[in-house]
């Protein structure tokens, strides 16, 4: 029974770092709508999340980018096997960002960042047959960074600052697939940690190669997140020697990868601008997770993940229609990080197809109205999580998942 225990909290801490073990990628409307590219695009303020090199590039002395979205999610499991199907009814995740900068002289540029590249939210239904593994997630992760940005020359500027991050997770699973209470309820835990911080930070480099092509690279450190002093709460639990559980805290240690991006981008006919990126994400350095509770009836626990690097190949095109409107278009494709066998229910991921789409409206030569949608189609996977024990034996959770989301969102640009 205890080991049961530390493969939920192992797989809940693995959704706290990744939001899922994926991320949808939503830091701004502009560069959302052109496949989420922007490495190399001079466009507004959302160069602080994409590249803050190009900060000093910007025209205006001062520079704001702010918006939300709106994730509507759906994952359906059938083990055609066995007869078992359900699908997740989760509530709608808002992420946002906000970026704004400030031009102290020609050479040298400030600015400030808020946004959230983690975050999820997953329920399955009552008693569905993967509850041993999740019922329910709720997650957040809020980055926060001071940026510099300096400019060598006309053609070449480096950027970056520190990274603060605040993160928060609750998370419910049943304790195994069939004990309950004297009356019938299932047992539970529920695990919540709040106040999870830790720092990174992020350096760039934009180089102008002519007037049309430019060129850039951004790279986000590895971030240790320290969760302390997490509580997890136990209910319906027999009265029982054999069941001795009791409220209490653990610790973990979680790594957030590293991620590196190249980008290049074209200007053709005044009109037409072409973006290309590409994204490297340092997943391997996710082997294991070690897990300390404050209980000592509860041994700690070294629970491997072995995840693997992936790669996220980004394509987007602008179009000037006219003074007042902007349109742009983009396509991604996103390789899925969890290697076979570690495919669990509250990480349902596989490659994705990321198709995108939006417009700028220029209200007036301040101020503008940003517009883009999401549609991520992933793949379909017939997977398995095989590290679910239960009497001594190892029972494989299998099943063939269908994962989509649907993403609207909206923001505003807003210079002087």
């Amino acid at each position: 029974m205890k080991k049961l225990l530390f493969l939920g909290l192992f797989g809940l801490m693995a959704a706290v770092t990744y939001a899922g073990g994926y991320r949808v990628s939503l830091q701004g409307q502009r560069s959302l709508a052109m496949g989420h590219t922007g490495v190399a695009v001079v466009n507004n303020a959302e160069l602080a999340f994409f590249n803050p090199a190009g900060l000093v590039y910007l025209e205006n002395k001062i520079n704001v980018a702010a918006g939300a979205s709106a994730v509507f999610s759906s994952v359906k499991y059938q083990n055609s096997e066995f007869g078992l199907s359900s699908e997740t009814d989760s509530p709608v995740g808002t992420p946002f960002y906000a970026y704004g900068s400030y031009r102290v002289n020609d050479w040298l540029t400030l600015g400030l960042a808020a946004y959230t590249p983690y975050g999820s939210s997953v329920e399955w239904p009552t008693d569905w047959a993967g509850s041993h593994l999740v019922n329910t997630i709720d997650l957040q992760a809020i980055y926060i960074q001071a940026l510099a940005a300096v400019k060598i020359s006309d053609k070449l500027s480096v950027g970056g600052g520190p990274i603060y991050v605040n993160g928060s997770v609750n998370f419910n699973r049943n304790l195994n697939r069939t004990l309950t209470d004297i009356e019938g309820n299932r047992s539970n835990v529920t695990v919540d940690a709040s106040g999870v911080s830790a720092f990174g930070w992020s350096a760039s480099a934009m180089y102008n190669a002519t007037e049309d092509l430019r060129f850039g690279i951004n790279y986000r450190s590895e971030i240790m997140v320290e969760a302390e002093g997490g509580d997890a709460t136990f209910e319906n639990i027999p009265n029982s020697p054999l069941t001795p559980f009791q409220n209490t805290e653990f610790d973990a240690s979680l790594p957030m990868p590293a991620e590196l991006s190249v980008g290049v981008s074209y200007e053709l006919l005044d009109k037409w601008l072409l973006a290309f990126d590409y994204n490297m994400t340092y997943w391997d350095v996710y082997e294991s997770l070690d897990l300390d509770f404050a209980n000592a009836q509860i041994p700690d626990s070294e629970n491997p993940r072995n995840y693997k690097n992936s790669s996220t190949y980004r394509f987007g095109l602008q179009y000037l229609a006219n003074e007042t409107i902007t349109l742009r278009v983009g396509y991604y494709f996103d390789e899925s990080p969890v290697q076979s066998g570690y495919f669990a229910p509250e990480t349902p991921r596989n490659d994705a197809h990321g198709f995108t789409g939006g417009l700028s409206v220029n209200v007036n030569d301040k101020f503008s109205i940003d517009a883009a949608f999401l549609y991520n189609r992933y793949e379909e996977v017939d997977e398995s999580y095989d590290y679910y024990s239960e009497n001594g034996q190892n029972v494989p959770f299998e099943g063939t998942y269908k994962t989509s989301a649907f993403i609207p969102g909206l923001g505003v640009t807003y210079k002087l």
